[in-house]
C-alpha cells in the first residue's frame, strides 16, 4: 500500500519525486525515502531516508539536496518491518537502490539462501532481498535491466519495483506483479508512480502495466516487456483529470472538500448514461448483450470495507428494481471459501482505486469458474478493469483523503445505473417506472447540494456528542447500509468506537449497551421502514439514550424524539441513500476535526489496500 515514484529526465530529479511522493502521502506516511544517482565520481547514489511523514524527508533534502536527473522515491506503509529509518525506502545494497510496493511471500527462503553465500542484511524488510537479487547479477556482468528480469525470476508475491543503479545513468527499470503501478510518457522524460497523481502536472499520457510486465524507462522513451521478456506495444491512455483537481480548493481537508464535491461526481457518474427517449440506461463499456442478460440467474458483488456497503446498498436495487437474484460478499471471505459460482452469475467488482487485492482475487477466482466479471471503479485502466470482461467507470476524479466519500456516492450512481439496465433488458421495469426513478436519478445533484446545505450544523452537533466514547448506528432496508457506512466513517478518522446494526437487530444485543453515553444515530426517511425505526428510537429513549436521526422531511412524531436531527430532503424512497449518507459524513468529518486527528491520513489507513 505504499507509495512509489521514479524519474529520468533533465529536471533535477529529488524536486519532482518529492512532489509526486506529496501527492501519494495518502497511500502511506511511516516513513519515505529518495535515492538519486549523481554523476559525481563516476556515478554514485544519494540517498536520504527518514521516519515518520513526508515533511521530515523534505526538511532532510533541504539541507543537503541530492543532484541528479535519475532518481526514485517512496512513502510507505509497513507490511514487514516495524516504521524506522533503517526500514524505510529505498533500500540501498551496493550500487543499486530499490522501491517496492507489495509482499513477497518467499523473502525468508530467499534471505536464508543470499546470507548462506555471504550476504549482509540491514532491515527487517522483504523489499531488501530485491536489492540484493539485482546487486548480485550486476555483480556477474548482467545490464540494468537483465538483473531485474533475473531478480524477479526469484520473487513470489505482490510487487511493484522500481530500481537504479549507480552505473547505469540514462535509465531506471521497474517491474509489476499485483501491485498498481502506471507509467507517464513526457517529453523528453519519463516517470512510474503508484497512481496518476503523482504524475499529472507533468504529464496526462498513461500506461497501465500489466500483470509480469517489466519496463526500461529512459528519457527518450520506454520499453515494455511481458514476464516472458517479450516487447509488448500498447497506446497510452489520455488522462482528463486537471491537476487541480488533486488540490484542496481552499477546504481545511481533502475529506471536506471531497464531501462538497459528490454532487459533481454523481452528476459526472450520469452524464450521458440515462437514455429517456429510450427509456434505458447505457453503460459504456460495460454493455452485456441481451442472450447474456436473459440467461442471469444470480448478480454477485464483491468488495471491501466502503464498497462493499455501496454493493450491500445495490443488492436491494437488483432485487427490487431489476428483479433478479443477487448477494453482496465481502471479497475476502468470498475467495477464502470454496464459493459456488458458475457462467450463469454476473459479478461485480467493486473498487474505488480497481487495485484492491482481496477484490481482485475474487474477481479472478470468480472469472476461473466461468462467471461473467463488471467492475464498478474509478481509476482508468487499473487491475480490476483489467481482469474483468467489461468495466463501468465512475467519474469521480482522484480522491485523496482516505475516508472514500465522493467515489461511495459515485459507485451508489453506477449500480444504480447497472439496476435500471437489468430491470428494463429482463422486463421488470415498465416505462412509467423507468421514467420515475429516471427523473428521480437526474434531479439527485441539486438535492444532494440541498442536503448539504441543510446539514450546515453538523459541526455544532458534532461539539455536542464529541466527548461520547460508543455510537450505535441503525438503519432498516436501504437505510442499513448508510448506518453501516457512517458508523464506519467515525472509526476511520476520529478512531471512536461505533457500530452499524440492522435496526430489527437492536434487541438481539446491541439493546444492552444503551445508556446516556452512548449516541444512537437513527436513518429515518419516511419509507416503508419508517413507523418500525420509529419504534427503535423509542426503545433507546427508554434507555436514555440520546439520538440524532437523519431523515427525509420534518414530522411531528419523529420530531420531540430526537436531540439533533439532520433533514436532508425527499427523493424517490429507493434514492435515500445519496441524501442521507450526506450528514453522517459531515457529523464524522467534524467530531474527528475537533479531536485533532488527522482527517486525510488517518493512523494505521492506507488508500489503497493492495497488500492482504
Amino acid at each position: 500500500m505504499c507509495g512509489i515514484v521514479a524519474y529520468v529526465g533533465p529536471r533535477p530529479a529529488a524536486e519532482v519525486i518529492l512532489d509526486g511522493l506529496r501527492r501519494l502521502e495518502y497511500r502511506g506516511y511511516d516513513s519515505a525515502g529518495i535515492a538519486v544517482r549523481s554523476d559525481a565520481d563516476g556515478g554514485t547514489l544519494q540517498v536520504v531516508r527518514c521516519e515518520g511523514k513526508l515533511a521530515r524527508l523534505e526538511e532532510a533534502v533541504r539541507r543537503a539536496p541530492p543532484a541528479g536527473t535519475l532518481g526514485i522515491g517512496h512513502t510507505r506503509w509497513a507490511t514487514h518491518g516495524r516504521p524506522s529509518e533503517r526500514n524505510a525506502h529505498p533500500h540501498q545494497v551496493g550500487r543499486v537502490a530499490v522501491v517496492h510496493n507489495g509482499i513477497i511471500e518467499n523473502h525468508l527462503e530467499v534471505r536464508r539462501r543470499l546470507e548462506a553465500q555471504g550476504r549482509t542484511f540491514r532491515s527487517e524488510t522483504d523489499t531488501e532481498i530485491a536489492a540484493h537479487l539485482v546487486d548480485e547479477a550486476l555483480a556477474g556482468g548482467a545490464t540494468l535491466v537483465d538483473a531485474v528480469r533475473r531478480a524477479v525470476r526469484s520473487i513470489e508475491g505482490s510487487y511493484a519495483l522500481a530500481i537504479i543503479d549507480a552505473h547505469t545513468p540514462d535509465r531506471l527499470v521497474v517491474a509489476k506483479n499485483a501491485s498498481p503501478l502506471i507509467l507517464g510518457l513526457g517529453n523528453g522524460e519519463m516517470f512510474a508512480a503508484s497512481d496518476i497523481p503523482a504524475i499529472l502536472p507533468y504529464t496526462n499520457r498513461i500506461l497501465a502495466m500489466e500483470e509480469g510486465e517489466l519496463a526500461e524507462l529512459t528519457a527518450d522513451g520506454v520499453r515494455l516487456e511481458d514476464a516472458q521478456g517479450r516487447p509488448v506495444t500498447r497506446p497510452p491512455r489520455v488522462i482528463q483529470w486537471s491537476p487541480l483537481q488533486a488540490e484542496r480548493g481552499g477546504y481545511k481537508h481533502f475529506m471536506l472538500k471531497e464531501i462538497h464535491e459528490q454532487p459533481r461526481a454523481v452528476e459526472d457518474t450520469l452524464r450521458g448514461r440515462i437514455l429517456a427517449d429510450r427509456s434505458d440506461a447505457f453503460l459504456e463499456g460495460a454493455e452485456l448483450d441481451d442472450d447474456a442478460l436473459q440467461a442471469l440467474r444470480r448478480v454477485v458483488l464483491l468488495a471491501c470495507g466502503t464498497s462493499y456497503h455501496a454493493a450491500l446498498a445495490a443488492q436491494r436495487w437488483l432485487e427490487t428494481v431489476a428483479r433478479v437474484p443477487a448477494v453482496a460478499e465481502i471479497a475476502s471471505e468470498f475467495r477464502g471459501r470454496n464459493p459456488l459460482i458458475d457462467e450463469h452469475d454476473l459479478v461485480v467488482a467493486v473498487s474505488q482505486s480497481g487495485e484492491t487485492i482481496d477484490t481482485l482475487a475474487a474477481a479472478r477466482l470468480a472469472r476461473q469458474r466461468g462467471a461473467r466479471i463488471l467492475a464498478v471503479a474509478n481509476v482508468l485502466d487499473s487491475a480490476i478493469p483489467r481482469a474483468a470482461h467489461h468495466t463501468l467507470y465512475t467519474h469521480a476524479g482522484p480522491e485523496i483523503g482516505v475516508a472514500s466519500t465522493k467515489c461511495f456516492v459515485a459507485q451508489l450512481a453506477a449500480l444504480f445505473l447497472l439496476a435500471l439496465r437489468l430491470g428494463r433488458r429482463r422486463g421488470a421495469l415498465d416505462d412509467a417506472a423507468f421514467a420515475r426513478l429516471a427523473e428521480a436519478l437526474l434531479r439527485l445533484p441539486g438535492r444532494m447540494r440541498e442536503a448539504l446545505d441543510h446539514s450546515a450544523h453538523a459541526p455544532a452537533v458534532g461539539r455536542r456528542f464529541a466527548a461520547a466514547g460508543n455510537w450505535l448506528y441503525l438503519g432498516r432496508g436501504p437505510s442499513f447500509p448508510i448506518a453501516l457506512e457512517g458508523a464506519l466513517k467515525l472509526k476511520e478518522i476520529s478512531y471512536l468506537h461505533a457500530e452499524g446494526y440492522a435496526a430489527g437487530e437492536m434487541k438481539h444485543g446491541p439493546i444492552a449497551l444503551l445508556d446516556r453515553n452512548v449516541p444512537v444515530v437513527a436513518v429515518v426517511p419516511h419509507d416503508e421502514h419508517f413507523e418500525k425505526m420509529v419504534g427503535n428510537i423509542h426503545e433507546a429513549r427508554a434507555r436514555d439514550a440520546r439520538v440524532i436521526t437523519v431523515t427525509d422531511r420534518e414530522d411531528p412524531d419523529l420530531g420531540p424524539l430526537c436531540d439533533e436531527t439532520f433533514v436532508v430532503g425527499e427523493t424517490a424512497a429507493e434514492l435515500s441513500p445519496f441524501l442521507t449518507v450526506l450528514p453522517l459524513q459531515l457529523l464524522a468529518y467534524h467530531i474527528a476535526d475537533l479531536k485533532g486527528t488527522d482527517v486525510d491520513q488517518p493512523r494505521n489507513l492506507a488508500k489503497t489496500v493492495t497488500v492482504e
